[in-house]
């Protein structure tokens, strides 16, 4: 008996097609031996291609990456763990890079047989190009709420202003050393008068500072501690006795000149 064909079901193909033409994302199925089968109009427009003029092509022969060809194949490992796998990279079209968020999925039969895989890459250069602007915003930021500043030679002093999370701690500890480093200090001051509270994990990072400074031969004055910072060390219970602390910044600059065997003197009136 001669199958008649199904209109219904041949123009539902057709409108499959039509969608995944118009997906501007990247759409490639290929069988286990990595033979395109399917590739759609965005891959054409990018790569400057024929979609089908590459069927049968290896996808590693038309589209370049750094995990082609490798165990870092996110198509292979969906192919053989039977699972969809996500990853982030670059895939070269037309000699050009594309960063993309790569989904690979098992490509399946009508009994559940997987058969290949389909591949969905989506172009976030847009979404690069906005995080490395967040990223430089972020750095600019961490600077100015951050500066280590060289208030006389061999003095440098460290203002610090708002909340301390790791992040910002961990900034601190570099912005320290390397003005140490530059400046062969020998003496810095951490004026936290602009800190309203303190946890235990915040006064860990001020000694963490503290210490990494006397290793690189520099004594560290921790100065502006208010009574209700200094209520809340000694109820939290940190260890700061070894800790050298001073009231206010001009008291930690006077301990900072005898650390340093200078004088500050009035000068006599004739």
């Amino acid at each position: 008996m001669e199958k008649k064909e199904n209109p219904a079901l041949e123009a539902n193909g057709k409108l499959k097609a039509q969608i995944l033409d118009q997906i501007p994302a990247f759409v490639l199925a290929i069988d286990k031996e990595f033979d395109i089968l399917y590739a759609n109009n965005f891959i054409a427009e990018r790569a400057n291609v024929d979609p089908g003029s590459i069927i049968g092509c290896k996808c590693y022969q038309v589209f370049h990456s750094e995990c082609c060809k490798t165990e870092k194949c996110w198509m292979k490992q969906a192919l053989e763990s039977d699972k969809p796998v996500s990853s982030r990279g670059d895939v070269t079209l037309n000699n050009q890079p594309m960063p993309a968020m790569y989904y690979a999925v098992p490509l399946k039969n009508e009994t559940g047989e997987t058969t290949g895989v389909v591949e969905i890459a989506v172009d976030i250069t847009e979404q690069i190009q906005y995080e490395n602007k967040l990223r430089e915003q972020s750095s600019m930021i961490r600077q100015m709420s951050t500066p280590t500043i060289q208030l006389w030679d061999g003095v440098l002093v460290l203002p610090v202003v708002g909340v301390i999370d790791s992040m910002r701690a961990q900034y601190m500890m570099e912005s320290v050393l390397n003005k140490i480093l530059q400046t062969y200090a020998k003496v810095i001051i951490l004026d936290i008068q602009g800190v309203a509270a303190m946890d235990t994990a915040v006064a860990n990072h001020l000694i963490k500072i503290t210490k990494a400074a006397k290793l690189m031969g520099c004594e560290c004055i921790l100065s502006g501690i208010s009574p209700a910072v200094a209520q809340t060390i000694i109820h939290i219970g940190v260890e700061m006795s070894e800790v050298n602390t001073k009231t206010t910044l001009q008291d930690a600059l006077l301990a900072a000149f005898s650390l340093l065997e200078l004088e500050v003197r009035k000068k006599a009136q004739n």
